[in-house]
Formats: structure tokens, sequence, C-alpha cells
């Protein structure tokens, strides 16, 4: 099945509903989820907004949009000042950095960043693989789908760089580790989430759960961007591969951020908002109303707690920890959890290393969602999790949280 079947089942079980609506509670059903529809008067077409040239003022961050407006940005000085001076000082071929704030869809952050070519925006494209963080998306599916929890064991051997078609065997007297599906999550184990998938889910399966989370989709946002791309083979090692973040999926920053958020508001996406305000000529034209917009619920609640488990255990124990502990091992985010998932694949045809961190804090009560990612050239200059940290330095620093310190 492809991704355009995958979308046709997600529209019919799962569909984007757009309106006013107050984000559900953890516990309440979608079905006790009341519209207030209010069309927003005089809305502005927001497509000529220009966010290759967004200025940091000294209160405001503001786009111009031709011919002769400008936006007014949701956007935060201080944290945007931050994430514009980390791709600037590290200069690496591509990067993009997206912070939101999870209760409304509000962006609080929006770099972008590009070195040695004509510059585009990095956080609209959809070309880099999705890597691991793909394993989210998994996930959510043998949780949701196939009746998993994060506590599930599962024994294997090897898997750990690639997955091969004997690896995805049980075999009693091979199988010398065991470990849980959130601990998996967390250390990114590529082989426990091929077996799993094979074991409980379909190719239909990832493909469905995909497109609840977006893939297949451009993003509803004020900007034109690319739909995250998902074709799931039904070979079955290949199956395996794509469940576990090898190849056969893309992924933009954009998207990511939304990711992050869907799983923060227990599992309720919502529309990314860039445009507060806009004037001509110092006159107001249009303004925000201020509430958000949700989509579509695409898991349940108790699929978002599982999976908020899981990330949570990459930051704690998993590929994360090193880069949210400073080198006395003390966190850089004292008492304050972070969830998330990393993501590496390299591409040595096109000379280039991705990684990402997607994820959201605190993850007892989510505050902002964080997407980075950072492509590097085989010598490469800082990683994506190193970004994310930074940036979330920044937030809860400037928000005064003990212990934080400006990166």
């Amino acid at each position: 099945m492809g991704i355009g079947a995958s979308v046709g089942i997600v529209s019919a079980l799962v569909p984007i509903v757009r309106g006013n609506w107050g984000v559900a509670p953890q516990t309440a059903p979608l079905s006790r989820i009341r519209p207030r529809v209010e069309v927003k008067a005089s809305a502005p077409d927001l497509s000529s907004l220009d966010l290759l040239h967004i200025e940091i003022r000294a209160e405001r961050v503001v786009a111009p949009m031709p011919p002769g407006r400008e936006a007014e940005l949701t956007l935060d000085p201080v944290l945007q000042r931050t994430a514009m001076t980390q791709i600037g000082k590290y200069r690496m071929p591509e990067a993009g950095l997206l912070m939101m704030d999870v209760k409304t869809g509000r962006l609080l952050v929006y770099a972008s960043g590009v070195s040695g070519s004509d510059p585009y925006d990095v956080n609209t494209r959809a070309e880099p693989p999705a890597a691991s963080v793909f394993k989210v998306i998994t996930g959510a599916a043998l949780v949701e789908l196939a009746g998993l929890r994060s506590t599930t064991e599962q024994c294997y051997h090897g898997g750990k760089s690639r997955i091969s078609a004997e690896e995805l065997e049980d075999n009693p007297t091979r199988d010398k580790w065991c470990t849980t599906l959130g601990q998996a999550m967390g250390r990114s184990i590529n082989v426990v989430f091929g077996r799993l998938a094979q074991k409980h889910l379909k190719p239909e399966d990832l493909e469905r759960m995909g497109g609840a989370f977006g893939f297949g989709s451009p993003i509803p946002f004020a900007v034109k961007n690319d739909a995250p791309r998902l074709k799931v083979p039904d070979n079955s090692i290949d199956f395996a591969r794509t469940a576990a973040g090898f190849w056969n999926t893309t992924l933009s920053p954009l998207a990511a951020v939304c990711l992050g958020q869907t799983v923060a508001s227990h599992g309720v996406s919502l529309e990314p908002i860039i445009v507060d305000r806009v004037t001509e000529k110092g006159h107001l034209v249009w303004q925000f109303d201020a509430k958000p917009t949700v989509l579509r619920r695409a898991i349940k609640p108790e699929t978002a707690s599982e999976l908020t488990r899981m990330m949570t255990e990459t930051v704690e124990n998993g590929s994360a920890r090193g880069a949210f502990r400073d080198p006395k091992g003390e966190a850089y985010l004292p008492g304050i959890g972070v969830a998330g998932k990393t993501g590496t694949l390299s591409d040595n045809e096109a000379n280039r290393h991705y990684t990402w961190f997607v994820g959201f804090a605190p993850a007892d009560q989510p505050e902002i969602a964080v997407a980075a990612l950072v492509v590097n050239n085989p010598t490469w200059q800082i990683k994506a999790p190193l970004m994310a940290r930074n940036l979330l330095r920044s937030y809860f620093a400037k928000a005064g949280r003990k212990g934080v310190t400006m990166p």
C-alpha cells in the first residue's frame, strides 16, 4: 500500500478539522472536544511572508511581507537570537531550529541556516531522512495498534548500525541481551524495533500511523512547506529497516517540531502559528486571535503517555544523555525532565551526515517542543542534540528556572 492509501485511511479515521478548539486534557476523549468556530476576519494572505529575512529587534521579531507590509512574528527575541547565534557560530552546511509553545502552537524560535550555497529555508524542506526519529511513529503504532507498552521486553543480538535478516529471527542461543521497548527507544536499538514491527505490525499499520502524524501532507502553515514522505516496503526485511528508521522516510524540521508538540499535547496536533500581527506603514492591518487551532487527534492520550516514557529514556539513559550533561556529569537542566528522540543517518553519496533531536520539556508538564536538524560534512562541527540542549537552556534560563544558565 502506498502513501496515497495511507492518507486515505487517516482521513477516514482522524480527519483534519480546523477550528478554534480547546486542547483536550489527557483523559478527555476526542468526542468531548467541541469547536468554537470563529473565522479570523480579514485574514491576509501570508504566502508572501519572507522568513529568510527575519529581523530581531529589541522587543519583537519581524519579517517583510511584500509589497510594503511587515509581519510581527510570535518569535521570542532572546530565544531567536540564541538560535541564530548557534547557527552562525558553527556554520554547518544546513541547520534548522524550531521551538513551539505546546499549548498554543505559537512558534518561539524559527531559525534556518545554509553555508556554501544560496540561502533557502531549511525548516520547510522535507529532503532529510527522518532516520531514527521515525521510531516515534513505529513506537506509537506498536502501542496503539498492537497493544504493546514501554515495558514490553524483547531479547536480541546485533543490529547496532544495520539489520540483517538473521538478526530479525528469535534465537535463544544468540539473543544474549534483553531490553524494554522504552529502553530500545532511548538507546535507539534498531533490531528491537525491526523485530517488534515484524511480529506485530503490517505495512498498512505504519502507513496509517505515519499519516496520523502528518506524513504525506504539508503542514498547515503561513508559508509553503514540503510534505514529509513515507514509503513502506512490502519486503519483510526492508519493512523492518523502515520501522527502525533506515530510509524510506523524510522529514522537515517544521514537521518534526509538530511531531514533538503532538506527543507533548497528549496526542492532539495543533497548527503552528508564526504571525501575530500585520502592519502597513505603521498601521495595524490584521491581528491573530491568539486561540489554538486543532488539526486532529493523532493518537490516544494513553499512547502519548507511553511515548513520553520512552522518549524520556533518550535523555536520562540513552543516546542524548551525554549531550545534556556537562563534563562532570551534572545536568544542564537540573530538575527538568526532557523527552526526546535522536536520529542519525549518513548519505555517503551526497556527502551528508544528518543528525536530529526532536522532543519537549518539561517531560511531566510540557511547555515547549523543540526540533533541531544539523547536516554536516564528514568533519562535523556540532550535532543536533547539542543545539537543542542550548536552545532549551536559553528558554529555561530566561524563565528563571533554578540552576539553569544561558549557553
